[in-house]
């Protein structure tokens, strides 16, 4: 079995490879924005409703917060991500064995919330985010050597 074609291709997924602007990069700003800004309603609002508190579900809200501010900024868009998925698939597991953390409303939203975040997790965060403006493009000066003519 040859696994050195697979090694390559994930060895390909840079953390931060492009940085898209125009149209595409206002498209994942938006669809960051989108993301995040359900992830921190609903977890203020499982904040402000919840009388249980079990461990996982604390641990699920901090993650859905954390994950849905970092990103809103576009600070390890990619990681936060990773970190919103998780945070809504324990989310989804905790609550089918008895009263857990219903996530989002429907099973469908958080599927798509699922989708939404893979989604953003493969492109990466875009120009406008703190990620680009951190490891983003940058001019290269070389200078003349004075050996060349």
């Amino acid at each position: 079995m040859y696994v050195g074609a697979s090694w390559k291709a994930f060895s390909g997924f840079a953390m931060f490879s492009t940085f898209p602007d125009g149209i595409s990069g206002l498209g994942l700003l938006i669809l960051r924005s989108a993301l995040g800004g359900a992830l921190a309603l609903k977890a203020f609002a499982c904040l402000h409703n919840r009388h249980d508190w079990n461990p996982v579900i604390v641990i699920v809200i901090l993650l859905m917060v954390l994950s849905a501010l970092l990103m809103i900024a576009g600070y390890r868009t990619r990681v936060a991500a990773v970190a919103a998925t998780v945070a809504i698939v324990v989310g989804m597991i905790s609550c089918t064995g008895g009263p857990g953390l219903e996530m989002l409303d429907t099973r469908t939203t958080e599927v798509f919330a699922i989708m939404i975040a893979a989604a953003v997790a493969c492109l990466g965060p875009g120009a406008f985010s703190f990620d680009s403006r951190l490891f983003g493009r940058r001019e290269i000066v070389i200078p003349k050597s004075p050996h060349r003519k």
